[in-house]
């Protein structure tokens, strides 16, 4: 079976169709405990999944912990990670609030660090972390005017200067499989394939059920230039995630009304055929050419069932007609087979 998953880079890595996202048990918005977390590793490991995505940022090191500890005894050759570089973690005593950049952690802060020594030292910290003599892809985090606003062109600058040439020398070490970039938008993408050569890119939110629109050029390209798509977020940040209706939030916010009633179209078009939206959500991104592996957030051991499980769910030709007479997918978007 491993032979048959889509490769990404130079040394052929295999990613698993279903990515296990590991920001959830960095103890995103909520604390998870130690035991929750392992639960939901070995469950997924034992359910088939073999691609695990970490970084530093989440839960300033606490899921890289967790994924290393997982692995730890496992068949190096029967498992790939991904982690990222971009942002260091420092101690800080101040950081007392329940929630520190989104993580329940206190104690410490995470702060970007694009430059040859710091991703130099990220990487180094990571592979402490994660106990791995090895990283199978490097992505680096969250480049692009959505995350750095004004800063933008002088972090595209030394991520093109700094940061991406240290990943390449550690890929030719050996250090590094494949490298790429993790971000939430198309743009950043393009630009940086105009001067650097990528092996994938893990794009969250940007290819999925609810939206196609904002990844259009950077897919076509990838496919032509051989580049591994990783989607992520394919709940689009939980307004995709229920069964029975849209969630409240969208891009890491409240969800606003026109992508709300988008997303109630979807659920009714679904819900007509007897499908979980879920299911649809995981299964589309996974029918485009370019795309390797869907990556979705996992935090516990139900999680991951239903995961594994909405992969697997059969789901008729017939809907994604309907969802492109609704005008709900674009028309020349590729779809699973039935």
């Amino acid at each position: 079976m491993r032979q048959e998953w889509p490769t990404i880079g130079a040394r052929a890595i295999g990613v698993s169709p279903l990515g296990f996202g590991g920001a959830p048990i960095g103890n995103l918005y909520a604390e998870v405990s130690e035991d929750t977390a392992q639960a939901a590793l070995d469950e997924a490991f034992a359910r088939g999944i073999r691609y695990f995505d970490t970084a530093p940022f989440y839960g300033h090191g606490l899921s890289e912990e967790r994924v290393g500890r997982a692995l730890l005894g496992r068949a190096r050759r029967s498992f790939v990670v991904s982690t990222k570089v971009g942002r260091l973690i420092a101690s800080d005593a101040s950081r007392t609030q329940i929630l520190n950049d989104g993580f329940a952690v206190r104690g410490s802060r995470a702060y970007f660090d694009y430059s040859r020594d710091g991703v130099r030292r990220s990487f180094e910290a990571s592979g402490q972390r994660l106990k791995l003599d090895y990283v199978d892809i490097l992505l680096l985090h969250d480049i692009g005017r959505m995350t750095h606003g004004e800063r933008h062109a002088e972090v595209l600058r030394q991520a093109l200067d700094e940061a991406l040439p240290v990943m390449a020398a550690l890929r030719d070490q050996g250090a590094v499989g494949a490298i790429g970039i993790g971000v939430n938008e198309q743009a950043v993408c393009l630009e940086v394939l105009e001067h650097f050569d990528l092996d994938c890119i893990m794009l969250a939110g940007r290819y999925t059920l609810l939206e196609q629109e904002g990844s259009t050029e950077l897919m076509a390209l990838a496919q032509r230039r051989g580049i591994a798509i990783l989607t992520a977020g394919p709940y689009n940040s939980g307004l995709l995630g229920p069964a029975a209706c849209p969630g409240a939030t969208y891009n890491y916010a409240a969800v606003d009304p026109a992508r709300l009633e988008r997303a109630r179209n979807i659920y009714a078009e679904c819900q007509a055929e007897g499908v979980d939206v879920g299911a649809a959500a995981l299964q589309f991104p996974l029918a485009h050419p370019a795309v390797a592996s869907v990556v979705a957030g996992q935090r516990n051991v139900d999680e991951v069932r239903a995961a594994a499980q909405r992969l697997s769910t059969p789901i008729p030709g017939r809907l994604w007609d309907r969802l492109k007479r609704a005008h709900l997918l674009a028309a020349d978007a590729p779809v699973p087979s039935a």
